[in-house]
């Protein structure tokens, strides 16, 4: 590592998680897994923030094996806090993608004072069935012929992945929709995964059920910060983009929208440059 690099670990609800830090400046904490985030987001960018990737709940197994059963939200804020609180963060970026996004917006909820602005990066307002269904006929309807055949070939192999590694289970399902997931449909994704631990109970049940239950749209429009909410316009997985066409008529000026045209599910990863400039002109706007 070199001097803009640390690593370590907090404890936090009976949970030992990971951190990695890289960069100087305002500090951007990306709620997720601290192994998988920093490979989208390529090194040597960003100038002017520190980028601080955490871990929660869903990407570390428990100090003991008796935890108790993970029965809400509330406590991944209350680890998201008491991680912020041992990172010595105060006024903070909070960054969360995909599902993510429906934890970044329930802690700036809860803890508004250590906020200072929202990263939302391809989400969907809900994780309902209803708009998981949507996002499938968006699919079959707009996707090529040869992105759906390259989606079923890969998803024809993801029962023996599971039955090989069944606590995996998430990654596999990730690796195998990367036709819905990437602007380039046959991208394999398996390395961006490689040594991520998995913890399947919490993670079915922040996804499955958590995210299913909350109004993300509704938050973003009652929200007190400005919030940039990041979409990849090839992005099936949790798409089409007019789910956010509330967001269109400019009724919500404290949202800046951002469309990436040639991404699907990462443009931070698949857009490096585009998606640097959009962020960055977004923190640190120039004055006119």
């Amino acid at each position: 590592m070199n001097m803009n690099e640390s690593s370590g670990t907090v404890h936090c609800g009976g949970y030992k998680f990971n951190y990695y830090r890289r960069g100087s400046g305002i500090p951007v904490l990306v709620i997720g897994s601290s192994i998988y985030y920093p490979r989208l987001f390529p090194g040597e960018r960003y100038a002017g923030c520190e980028l601080i990737f955490l871990d929660h709940r869903g990407f570390v197994q428990p100090l003991q094996p008796d935890a108790p059963e993970l029965k809400g939200l509330d406590p991944i804020l209350e680890d998201m806090e008491c991680a912020r609180q041992q990172l010595g963060l105060q006024d903070m970026i909070l960054m969360g993608h995909s599902g993510h996004a429906f934890m970044a917006m329930a802690y700036a909820q809860k803890y508004p004072q250590h906020v200072q602005k929202l990263v939302l990066l391809n989400t969907a307002p809900s994780n309902s069935r209803e708009r998981q269904k949507q996002s499938a006929e968006a699919f079959e309807r707009n996707a090529s012929p040869e992105r759906k055949n390259q989606f079923m070939q890969q998803m024809a192999l993801l029962e023996e992945d599971i039955r090989r590694e069944p606590g995996r289970r998430f990654a596999h399902m990730c690796i195998r929709a990367g036709a819905q997931s990437f602007f380039d449909y046959t991208f394999d994704a398996a390395h961006h995964w490689a040594g991520v631990q998995m913890n399947m109970p919490v993670i079915d049940f922040l996804w499955g059920e958590v995210f299913a239950s909350l109004d993300l749209a509704a938050s973003i429009r009652s929200c007190a910060k400005p919030v940039f909410l990041g979409l990849g316009r090839h992005d099936y997985l949790v798409g089409p983009l007019s789910l956010w066409d509330d967001f269109a008529d400019g009724t919500c000026p404290h949202v800046r929208t951002a469309v990436f045209e040639c991404s699907g599910h990462n443009p931070m990863f698949e857009e490096p440059d585009t998606f640097e400039r959009e962020l960055m002109d977004w923190l640190f706007p120039r004055q006119k």
